[in-house]
């Protein structure tokens, strides 16, 4: 590791590069029921666990040529996320008040030239980088605005449009064009952006001005004269333009929260180089574990889990590790042997999750990232208040239902300091509490 170090110091020197600080969204309100519907829409899942949200076949009409109605036409059946609104088992739409659509965490970059500063949601579980522009009539209040008409190395792409499409039939879409985006001091020519012109409730309600993908562009959503046509993501581009070194096609992440006190650090990434320091402060080697994306997402085995201090082998298992996601997902085996270990803690089918008292005594637990075992935090255990006047908040850690991967979201990340190792095929992480 010394001279991948001394390479990446070369580098930050060499390009000024910093830290990109992480800016905890005060408009952010946790809500656990919310944060797990916001999931059952983003992944698709069926969940394995009764409650109000599920999944049901919906058909419906495709229209007929030349109409902008849904109305005649072939058939298709949807897979739609519904609610259930009564005890006869009636289902309604579910809404943008239903699920989570603000983000914990957002970063500034800067986007054209003169540059225009934005503040996105960068996130490991997706790979578009999409943004509010001027071609949307209602962008809601708060939001910067990126303005393609005032920089001069925008270029319009022609015949290539994007699209995200939710469970419950949300959407975000518009066209793209290529210019230069600016992250940590590192900049990216000619990079895809992806204008939003058209989005539902669900995208507009949050408070950043987009996103940033940073799974693989695999998964990329753009079209090219109505076929599937990804791109390539920031750090793709940052690696095939060589603007970081062999040495440093990598980004890391560290996030702090109230369980931190007020003597915290600020929540960072970096691009193009690992804090060294924060390496040494842990005590320990980084855990590095190769990484299968396959499916665009950082994944990989996570085959153990332990309850204070009793592992168990879940053979096996892998998991992704997602910035965007702010639970902790796994199987119902290892969500019931956790609960149990929780004095009072219970399947609560109304929130559609595990509840327990928030001064129950936490367990230590632990899942596995490769061949090492890293602990989520008691306070990390425990996400929100239910909001119920009564004593009990809703767990961090829930049910997969039918996904047949974990994904470690924040109430995980805030426990490590995380190496994604994107030229390496590799993800490293050392614990940071």
């Amino acid at each position: 590791m010394e001279a991948i170090f001394a390479a990446q110091n070369k580098l930050k020197a060499s390009r000024n590069l910093s830290k990109i600080k992480v800016v905890y969204n005060k408009n952010y309100q946790r809500h656990g029921t919310k944060s797990y519907v916001y999931l059952l829409n983003r992944f698709g899942f069926e969940p394995t666990k009764p409650g109000p949200y599920y999944h049901a076949k919906q058909v419906n009409q495709r229209g007929l040529a030349g109409s902008n109605k849904a109305v005649g036409g072939r058939l298709r059946t949807d897979h739609v996320l519904v609610k259930k609104v009564d005890a006869d088992g009636n289902t309604g739409q579910v809404t943008a008040e239903d699920q989570q659509n603000d983000s914990m965490y957002l970063s500034e970059v800067t986007i054209g030239t003169p540059p225009q500063k934005l503040m996105l949601d960068f996130d490991t579980g997706s790979a578009d980088l999409w943004v509010f522009s001027t071609g949307l009539k209602n962008p809601g209040s708060g939001h910067n605005v990126f303005d393609s008409s005032k920089s001069s190395t925008w270029k319009a792409l022609s015949n290539e449009t994007w699209k995200i499409q939710y469970g419950d039939g949300s959407t975000a879409s518009g066209t793209c064009g290529t210019d230069t985006l600016t992250v940590g001091g590192l900049s990216v020519e000619k990079q895809v952006i992806e204008e939003a012109t058209q989005m539902s409730d669900q995208f507009a309600q949050g408070s950043g001005d987009g996103l940033l993908g940073l799974a693989f562009g695999a998964i990329n959503t753009v079209m090219k004269n109505g076929k599937s046509h990804p791109v390539a993501t920031p750090v793709e581009n940052m690696i095939s333009q060589q603007d970081i070194p062999k040495e440093a096609e990598l980004f890391t992440s560290a996030f702090y929260s109230d369980r931190d006190g007020a003597s915290a650090a600020e929540s960072f990434y970096t691009f193009g180089f690992i804090d060294q320091d924060l390496v040494t402060k842990s005590g320990q080697e980084i855990s590095w574990v190769d990484i299968d994306n396959s499916q665009g997402f950082w994944q990989f085995p996570s085959t153990s889990y332990s309850i204070n201090g009793k592992s168990t082998t879940v053979s096996g298992n892998t998991a992704i590790a997602d910035t965007g996601t702010s639970l902790a997902l796994v199987s119902d085996q290892v969500c019931e042997a956790l609960y149990k270990a929780i004095p009072g803690a219970k399947y609560d089918e109304t929130n559609q999750g595990y509840v327990f008292p928030k001064d129950a005594k936490m367990p230590k637990f632990s899942v596995a990232v490769g061949d090492k075992e890293f602990v989520i935090s008691g306070p990390d255990l425990a996400f929100a208040d239910l909001g119920d006047g009564s004593n009990n908040v809703y767990g961090g850690v829930q049910s997969r239902g039918s996904l047949d991967f974990d994904i470690l979201g924040d109430s995980f990340l805030k426990n490590v300091y995380a190496i994604w190792d994107q030229g390496n095929k590799r993800f490293g992480v050392v614990p940071k509490i």
